[in-house]
């Protein structure tokens, strides 16, 4: 089970990185690798997700420093964050970005 210290953590001594799906999910947002990494530093963990064959993952949701929701799906390799998917909670699957629609 990953922990928001342990993420945050990997974030302010750059030891994360982006899946090739995370990246593009980045971009196709519009969201900057800071605005990814504010939102994780202010972020908390709104669900925990078991082992579904690519080991276990989280969901972190976060703000950049204007205000911007974030949710970022994180995993681990070894001892490096991995960035799974990034994007902007919105309507319908999002009512707000603490509650699914």
């Amino acid at each position: 089970m990953l922990e928001i210290n342990w993420i945050q953590d990997c974030i302010n001594h750059e030891r994360y990185y982006f899946s090739k799906h995370g990246d593009q999910e980045r971009q196709n947002d519009q969201l900057t690798i800071v605005e990814i990494e504010e939102a994780i530093l202010t972020g908390r963990i709104l669900e925990s997700y078991d082992d579904t064959g690519r080991g276990a993952s989280c969901l972190v949701v976060g703000f950049t420093s204007t205000g911007k929701p974030i949710h970022i799906v994180c995993g681990h390799s070894t001892d490096w964050l991995v960035i799974i998917t990034v994007y902007i909670p919105t309507p319908p699957k999002f009512k707000t970005p603490y509650e699914r629609g």
